[in-house]
């Protein structure tokens, strides 16, 4: 096949094509050309720039000059120490001018070295960070501290690792530059880095080194510097060699730049680290407590609660709430103890569970403390394990009354005129019910004895004798009002059960409505918070004390005195003053409440200046004992009512310490009252205890007592049981 090539006419000459050239050659458009591509581009670089934080990309320069820091809340106990925080971010601000100059120095040694000669972007940083991944050496990272500050202020920017993200961090730093001085920017850095465990440096030296910030040496400082880049990674107590390799690094780059001599830093080079968690550093001391106290404050002050630094100081006895701990965990340790009755799981067996929704599988308890008079809550245990269940026992709980209910029967008896010597029969009563058969209650102890004066039945706990005086003489609507007015805010059914404690009731309320006995009439409404400060320590509230008078003073000083009677020869005689060991020189008084089968078991009593209310159950209702052949019931008067003597002990003769088995020692919390006197008002007449009347030479002398009455309400009768034929009818 033939090919064809050009006839030289067609042939190209160097003349044509330089022809060709200069005909399309053009140099003032071709320049023309370059300027506007290379206009293009910088307007595109330019435009790029500017709009890396278009929109809600990165804060704005307003927002960058109106920096603020989260600060949490932080809770204080009555005498001023900090028990918890509350906030999103847990951060204490100082201020740079209040620190030791090495502080900033072992951080800028570190993290930026010509922190005082960029920007906000050092080109050289970055140069020498690449160059030291070259030759895999440690020369430093590429972020300045302004653009570190930058990324961890603003959500916005993000912790994604690109390009973008960068150029993003170097546009907020230099705005940072522009509206902060360097001592500005370095101070929120050093408040606001995240160091493992909270914000701040000042965190960090509490949580790291047990002290404050300002009280670090130059080997401290350069631990903190250490830790700021990987906590993680650095701490101290996790990785002690990690940690001593780079806070020896900070010191050798701080004499490097000239902030401590050589000499200086070998010696701080062989200061050692900390070896153990720091004591005395903020814990959940009473966990229950500061989540009442969080939810009273969000209710309040909302988002403020976790940003705006608010210091809370509450009613919190921190020796006493451990008095409380104490005991109720004895309390516990001696039901789990009984392996006869006990046949429930143990704590033990779950202790690493991490949270159980409400119900836990194991005994539970709740403890409140308070003042009966301010209405100060002392101490507050809400259950076994705040980690494992939130779930307030003290506060949220509703679980059957027992036989603590009783109190208000009587209370409104003797406040409707029948007198704590007035007769009633501990017999048989049966009504019938809408559903299934007539109801027929029993005496815990299964049988009736026949007539009783009210003290005896109520210090003895006889149910039947509560449930005639409530029924048939006071009136079950009587009871109710009496017992709403006092406090009992949860539902009382008007039926003849809630007269021996068949309404479900919550500790605190409990707590309330007896807080009206030790007063002679005035209950309290339980509070938890003395006065809330903002962060320049302005008071912004101060809660005040809700009283109001629900008895007459003389009822409530009878009622007072029958409740003593509890303690000194009733149910709760043994358990108080020899289980318990609480001396009699110590007045006490309350009541004992056990539910059907033992599923719910109480003790709620008071001094003259303290009031508890302890309740011990399962979570699901069940009896805490199993109920087989040969086994006891639990009751009122063998869980709580020694668990409240053993706080008493521990409140008024403190605690003896014991090093080899590591207790503490603790001094008396509270001084020991002067006993209850009866009130002036009052008549006292000797009367005689098995008919109620006057006491005369015709009863003997042996069943007479002196009897308190609010004048009008005495016996006019005498005793007279000179008549063989008389007695009471006796029930067995």
């Amino acid at each position: 096949m033939a090919i064809a090539t050009p006839t030289p006419e067609e042939a190209p000459t160097e003349g044509g094509l330089k022809a060709k050239l200069a005909k399309y050659w053009r140099p003032r458009e071709f320049l023309l050309g370059t300027a506007f591509l290379a206009a293009l581009g910088a307007g595109g670089l330019w435009g790029t720039w500017q709009n890396l934080c278009a929109g809600a990309a990165c804060p704005s320069i307003a927002q960058v000059r109106v920096l603020e820091h989260d600060q949490t809340s932080k809770v204080y106990a009555a005498d001023g120490r900090q028990i918890a925080e509350l906030g999103i971010e847990r951060r204490t601000p100082v201020s740079i001018h209040a620190l030791p100059p090495y502080v900033a120095q072992a951080v800028i040694a570190i993290e930026d070295q010509r922190y005082y000669e960029h920007g906000g972007f050092d080109p050289l940083g970055i140069a020498r960070a690449a160059w030291g991944v070259l030759t895999f050496r440690n020369l430093g990272g590429g972020s300045t501290i302004t653009q570190q500050l930058a990324r961890n202020m603003f959500d916005e920017i993000g912790f994604e690792r690109r390009y973008v993200r960068k150029l993003k961090e170097v546009q907020v730093a230099l705005d940072l530059e522009r509206a902060y001085t360097k001592d500005q920017i370095l101070e929120y850095y050093l408040n606001e880095i995240w160091m493992g465990r909270g914000y701040g440096f000042q965190n960090a030296a509490r949580s790291y080194l047990g002290k404050n910030l300002a009280d670090v040496n130059p080997a401290e400082a350069a631990l903190l510097a250490a830790i700021l880049n990987r906590p993680a990674a650095y701490n101290p107590f996790r990785y002690p060699e990690n940690a001593k390799s780079r806070r020896d690094l900070a010191l050798r780059l701080m004499a490097q730049q000239g902030y401590l001599t050589e000499e200086e830093a070998a010696d701080w080079q062989r200061f050692p680290l900390p070896e153990s968690e720091p004591t005395g550093e903020v814990n959940e001391t009473a966990p229950y407590f500061t989540e009442w106290v969080r939810q009273i404050l969000d209710d309040r002050y909302g988002s403020e609660v976790y940003t705006g630094g608010l210091r809370v100081y509450t009613t919190l006895d921190v020796d006493m709430q451990r008095a409380a701990q104490e005991a109720m965990e004895a309390g516990w340790a001696a039901v789990e103890a009984d392996t006869l009755n006990f046949r429930h799981p143990r704590y033990a067996e779950f202790d690493t569970v991490p949270e159980f929704q409400q119900e836990t599988p194991y005994l539970q308890g709740a403890l409140v403390a308070l003042d009966p008079i301010t209405g100060q809550v002392k101490a507050m245990v809400g259950g076994r394990d705040f980690n494992q269940s939130e779930f307030d026992r003290a506060r949220q709980a509703r679980r059957q009354a027992g036989s603590g209910f009783k109190p208000f029967v009587y209370a409104a008896a003797i406040n409707s005129g029948i007198p704590a010597s007035h007769i009633v029969v501990d017999g048989p009563f049966v009504t019938p019910q809408l559903t299934g058969p007539d109801w027929r209650p029993e005496n815990f102890s299964q049988d009736f004895v026949g007539p009783l004066t009210l003290r005896e039945g109520l210090y003895t706990s006889r149910n039947l004798i509560a449930i005639h005086l409530g029924w048939d003489e006071v009136g079950i609507q009587t009871v109710v009002q009496t017992a709403r007015r006092m406090g009992i805010s949860t539902d009382i059914p008007p039926v003849p059960s809630t007269l021996i404690g068949a309404a479900a009731v919550r500790p605190i309320e409990v707590a309330e409505a007896y807080s009206a006995f030790p007063t002679l009439g005035t209950k309290v409404e339980p509070i938890p918070i003395a006065r809330v400060e903002d962060a320049n320590g302005n008071l912004i509230w101060e809660p005040q004390p809700e009283r109001t008078v629900v008895l007459d003073s003389l009822v409530a000083s009878i009622m007072v005195d029958m409740l003593e009677d509890v303690v000194i020869r009733g149910t709760a005689a043994t358990a108080v003053r020899t289980v318990a060991g609480l001396p009699r020189e110590v007045p006490a008084a309350g009541k004992t409440g056990t539910t059907n089968d033992g599923v719910d078991v109480w003790f709620n009593g008071f001094t003259p200046n303290l009031l508890a209310v302890v309740w011990f159950g399962m979570d699901a209702p069940q009896p805490i004992f199993d109920l087989g052949p040969g086994r006891r019931a639990a009751t009122g008067a063998s869980i709580p009512a020694p668990v409240w003597g053993d706080f008493m002990r521990r409140v008024y003769y403190g605690v003896e310490g014991d090093e080899e088995n590591g207790i503490e020692p603790m001094d008396p919390l509270l001084p020991i009252p002067a006993p209850w006197e009866p009130h002036p008002g009052l008549n006292a007449v000797l009367v005689d205890r098995v008919t109620g009347n006057l006491a005369s030479r015709w009863c003997p002398v042996e069943d007479q007592y002196v009897e308190y009455y609010v004048p009008g309400t005495e016996p006019t009768e005498l005793c007279d049981r000179s008549n063989r034929r008389f007695q009471f009818p006796r029930f067995r």
